[in-house]
């Protein structure tokens, strides 16, 4: 009996989530094939009818879970109708829930250290889905792309450090003057 069409894609799009999940708590190098497969409920056999490789995935995944992390940061954003919306993303950004919450959160402090070592073709991709982010963050902020660039920088590295250290009071210190600054670099 055939699989019902779309089935392929569908099977595709699981595996591209699960690698998403994966990379976003554990990096690219220490998550294999068959861990990918297994959080997307198949076996690892049926990988290469889908992915010709590893890197193929990683790039995938990083569209992914960029367009999920703009998808949710908007989503937080259009809630606001008080606040300037940036604010609303900075202070959910640098929460200790998105801290905490690797598996879902966003992948640019999970892996930016780990690209630099990765192919040309994941380079390329990492590249144009973080300038998709830096636009996201300077039109929210209706700031210049350099602002921008600066904001997200200030961003993602408060959250890559701030999930690095072990004590939880400097972890909270670094998320929130992570916020402190990033909102002042919105202002100036």
């Amino acid at each position: 009996m055939p699989y019902p069409k779309g089935h392929k894609l569908k099977v595709r799009n699981k595996i591209v989530e699960s690698a998403a999940q994966a990379f976003r708590t554990n990096g690219i190098h220490d998550v294999s094939v068959p861990f990918i497969m297994k959080g997307a409920g198949l076996t690892h056999g049926g990988f290469y009818s889908h992915f010709e490789n590893k890197e193929q995935l990683v790039a995938e995944a990083c569209q992914y879970a960029i367009s999920d992390t703009i998808a949710l940061l908007q989503n937080i954003a259009d809630q606001e109708l008080h606040n300037p919306k940036i604010n609303t993303v900075i202070d959910y950004y640098l929460s200790p829930y998105h801290r905490d919450k690797t598996e879902m959160g966003c992948i640019l402090p999970a892996l930016s250290s780990e690209i630099s070592r990765s192919s040309e073709e994941v380079r390329q991709v990492f590249t144009f889905e973080l300038e998709r982010m830096i636009a996201f963050i300077s039109n929210l902020a209706e700031i210049d792309l350099t602002k921008g660039s600066a904001l997200l920088s200030t961003m993602v590295g408060s959250l890559a450090l701030a999930r690095s250290v072990q004590d939880l009071e400097m972890s909270d210190s670094l998320l929130s003057a992570g916020k402190q600054y990033a909102k002042a670099l919105v202002m100036t």
